[in-house]
């Protein structure tokens, strides 16, 4: 009267140990992201970390800046990790030698 036969587990193909190549295929997405990351994030910004410290090095007196708060002004005195800038004529600022943003091209100041 039972139209429903029985079910028996059938014995699969033997799974064969993973070996260096099953597991070199198994980090290659994870490797291959985060090279991907290095070339793309990590190090532009580190080369343009390195040339923002080689310019606040290289600060003398004379030196056209622009801050980080958009002052532009003429280097007067550079001591340790502060720089004095003057922005109009007898007009100076002190400033921390890390918010000077950028370097700008001699005689780019005119009104100094």
């Amino acid at each position: 009267m039972f139209f429903i036969s029985n079910a028996y587990a059938q014995a699969g193909a033997a799974a064969e140990p993973a070996g260096l190549a099953g597991n070199l295929t198994s980090f290659l997405p994870l490797v291959l992201m985060f090279v991907v990351m290095y070339f793309l994030m990590i190090r532009p910004q580190q080369k343009r970390a390195k040339e923002q410290r080689a310019m606040m090095d290289a600060l003398a007196k004379g030196d056209e800046v622009v801050t980080a708060g958009g002052m532009l002004g003429r280097v007067a005195k550079v001591v340790d990790a502060y720089v004095t800038i003057e922005v109009a004529t007898g007009t100076e600022i002190t400033v921390q030698k890390s918010s000077i943003t950028t370097l700008l091209p001699k005689g780019t100041l005119k009104a100094l």
